[in-house]
């Protein structure tokens, strides 16, 4: 298990936010930031750099706490594409492969999301694909192979899903494939806390 996974929940400590909306995140107990200070750490109101900043690096996290390389440049084609930035970004984000299989509710985390793509358990049109990154098209079907449907995880948690479903995407969870009907738009995103993509564009314009 990566470093990244075994501290996910730091994240949410960090910002004072319960990201991903768990009922096992510590910070539902530990309204505190983690540390040596702890308890008696404070969490001051930032200038407009700091609450950029502090926006980015939330929606950084939330989506499994991807390197700054690799957000940045999420950020750079979705400024090139047409229409707004903020929803362009929003919607390749939402289009990674990790993020769909979370979406369909197959895995209780991205985290786990990135790893089921990563030891080629995934399907995306009949093809495997192992790169959480990929980026699904409207209409691809995606779903775990044959042979990976018995992997504990996967059989407990899709008799047992945390989250609803949302629209843009179908899901069987018995069958444990699905498909990516459509981009969303920001307004259609379950994310459980407030997200600011806005800010995040204008950390990136500065």
């Amino acid at each position: 298990m990566t470093k990244r996974i075994n501290s996910k929940y730091k994240i949410s400590r960090r910002f004072g936010v319960n990201l991903w909306g768990r009922e096992k995140d510590p910070q539902n107990t530990k309204n505190y930031v983690p540390g040596q200070h702890g308890p008696a750490g404070r969490r001051r109101m930032g200038s407009d750099f700091g609450n950029q900043l502090r926006a980015k690096q939330i929606l950084k996290g939330y989506y499994g706490n991807m390197s700054e390389k690799q957000f940045r440049n999420v950020y750079a084609k979705a400024r090139r594409l047409k229409g707004d930035t903020g929803e362009n970004l929003v919607g390749l984000l939402e289009r990674r492969l990790d993020m769909v299989i979370y979406r369909m509710n197959f895995v209780p985390t991205v985290f786990a999301a990135r790893q089921i793509v990563g030891h080629k358990h995934i399907k995306v049109n009949g093809k495997t694909v192992n790169i959480p990154s990929y980026l699904v098209k409207e209409g691809d079907e995606i779903e775990i192979k044959e042979k990976s449907k018995q992997i504990p995880m996967l059989v407990e948690y899709s008799q047992n899903p945390e989250r609803d479903t949302p629209g843009y995407v179908e899901s069987n969870n018995k069958g444990l494939k699905g498909k990516f009907v459509r981009v969303p738009k920001f307004d259609e995103i379950p994310y459980p806390i407030k997200m600011e993509p806005n800010l995040v564009i204008e950390f990136y314009s500065r």
